[in-house]
């Protein structure tokens, strides 16, 4: 059952760092989830960017449900409302778009799941106020950068902001960017990079989750 899209909100403002991440192999989506899980994630983006896409998001969430009941499993780079309804009907927790698409924002809110659109200008973010939108993804985190959110924010004082695309998982960039009064972020290859995962380094995957987290808490 998909649980109700104020729970999974709570999640992502509860965990701060969300992993955006996808890979051909299942077994690798599984190692790299789990190493998340145990540095202290809860919240888990898989992304629908390659052919595996919905096979390997079907096994991660029978180990979810198996080993991480508390985590929350969403699906991302969700771009139509078919899209949408397969991997909510497969057990998506949230799901995430990297634009603003009208028939996914009535999808998912026909459906009672939280759906978080993605957004680089005012126009885009009011766009997805109307929609219903609680959260939004700023993309590309990196292009727009901590300053366009302190100068957003006092406009759109209900939204909550995850930027996404860029973040960097040090304590500097990450004060940037909770100082201008974002909830979490999204992190990518910076926090998940390709030698690591290549290199199959579990651990070394975990304690670079742990250290992010431990900047974040260093902010408070």
């Amino acid at each position: 059952m998909t649980p109700q899209p104020d729970i999974v909100l709570q999640a992502f403002e509860a965990t701060k760092v969300v992993p955006v991440f996808y890979h051909d192999d299942p077994a690798v989506c599984a190692e790299v989830m789990k190493a998340c899980y145990e540095g202290g994630i809860r919240v888990f983006e898989f992304t629908n960017r390659g052919e595996y896409a919905r096979q390997n998001f079907a096994q991660l969430r029978d180990l979810k449900t198996k080993s991480m009941p508390d985590m929350h499993l969403g699906i991302g780079t969700i771009k139509n409302a078919g899209d949408a309804r397969t991997f909510t009907e497969m057990g998506a927790d949230f799901i995430v778009s990297p634009i603003i698409d009208e028939a996914t924002a009535t999808y998912c809110k026909s459906a009672g799941i939280l759906w978080v659109p993605g957004c680089m200008t005012p126009s885009e973010i009011a766009m997805a106020e109307k929609s219903g939108a609680a959260l939004v993804k700023l993309f590309p985190g990196s292009t727009l950068g901590p300053g366009f959110v302190k100068a957003i924010k006092p406009l759109f004082p209900g939204l909550r902001f995850m930027p996404t695309g860029g973040v960097e998982p040090e304590q500097a960039n990450l004060q940037a960017w909770f100082e201008a009064g974002v909830v979490c972020v999204g992190l990518g290859s910076n926090l998940l990079p390709k030698s690591v995962i290549d290199k199959q380094d579990w651990k070394g995957l975990t304690g670079k989750v742990t250290q992010t987290f431990a900047y974040i808490k260093a902010l408070k």
